[in-house]
């Protein structure tokens, strides 16, 4: 076992995609007990997803 002051890091190179090797993400979500893909929803839906905010709840003591 190592300890964890004495790790070392490695960093990678960046990794670099020409947009014709590039792939569109589709991004699904849950609605109503279902899931969707976002890009079914209408204009305001959209919208609506994008201005979700996520949170973490704290634990109660």
């Amino acid at each position: 076992m190592t300890n964890l002051s004495e790790q070392q890091h490695f960093t990678r190179p960046p990794v670099v995609l020409d947009n014709d090797r590039r792939t569109r993400c589709e991004i699904w979500t849950r609605v109503m007990g279902y899931h969707r893909p976002i890009v079914s929803f209408n204009v305001g839906k959209q919208g609506e997803f994008q201005d979700r905010l996520f949170f973490r709840e704290c634990k109660s003591s």
